[in-house]
């Protein structure tokens, strides 16, 4: 049944993204707001409507008192492309910054030009740095936060790649809080996986940080990380309990 359930939702997903991408192209050149509600009120709502209805998987939110009007750095765990697509919800107006690569994907690399995420090109050295501030800057202005994958790649539930340290040059120069971000939906939607395991997904946004109240940018990376891989661990132990079909997603 849940292969079933998994593709029919996959049919779903990607259509309404395919959808989303066309209707982009027409109204992307001429308004970046009709590009960002878009998304953020009709497609990626209706795709969410779908995962619930159709693979039976829910996305629950917690923490949301650490979520504020005022622009701030979201520092996220990265397990699955769920966590890309359902931070539009309880963060609307988001951005990421991510590799210049993608936004060179015909349609859908185009959308993410077109909504504004940030590319960055990972070679570049400082070059690279100096634009990622000043595009970054730019869209602090508009009052629009910003999502970082601190890891730079999506890890397996369980497991990590080492924190890089490279966004703190953001959140320094744009003297921005720094909120960390615990999940636990690889283990529902695990990379380059067809399966949308039932369950309940859950995106958790903990106590935001200042870069400024540590002595060093190793003390302060080191305090983020165990933050968030607690609360991850945390979130991995409950789900298990709770729909123990997700456990061989876990990482050894």
């Amino acid at each position: 049944m849940i292969y079933i359930r998994s593709l029919v939702s996959n049919i779903c997903f990607f259509s309404l993204m395919g959808i989303g991408c066309v209707l982009t192209l027409f109204i992307g050149p001429v308004s970046r707001k009709g590009t960002i509600y878009l998304w953020d009120k009709i497609v990626m709502r209706s795709v969410f409507w779908c995962v619930k209805h159709i693979a039976g998987l829910k996305i629950e939110c917690r923490g949301l008192e650490n979520v504020s009007n005022i622009p701030a750095l979201y520092a996220c765990k990265h397990e699955s492309a769920l966590e890309t697509y359902a931070f539009t919800q309880p963060v609307p107006t988001c951005t990421y910054v991510l590799k210049k690569e993608l936004v060179y994907m015909p349609f859908f690399g185009w959308t993410q030009y077109f909504y504004g995420m940030v590319p960055v090109d990972r070679k570049g050295g400082a070059k690279a740095m100096k634009n990622m501030l000043k595009n970054v800057k730019k869209i602090v202005s508009e009052r629009r936060p910003v999502v970082v994958f601190p890891e730079g790649t999506r890890c397996k539930p369980g497991t990590t790649k080492g924190y890089k340290s490279g966004f703190l040059f953001l959140a320094e120069n744009l003297h921005l809080k720094v909120v960390p971000v615990a999940v636990n939906t690889g283990l529902f939607w695990a990379k380059n996986s067809f399966l949308r395991y039932p369950g309940t997904a859950v995106i958790e946004f903990l106590e935001p940080m200042d870069v400024h109240d540590h002595e060093d940018k190793k003390a302060f990376m080191s305090r983020l990380e165990k933050v968030i891989e607690d609360k991850c661990k945390e979130l991995n132990d409950e789900a298990v309990q709770k729909y123990p079909w997700v456990k061989h997603n876990l990482g050894a």
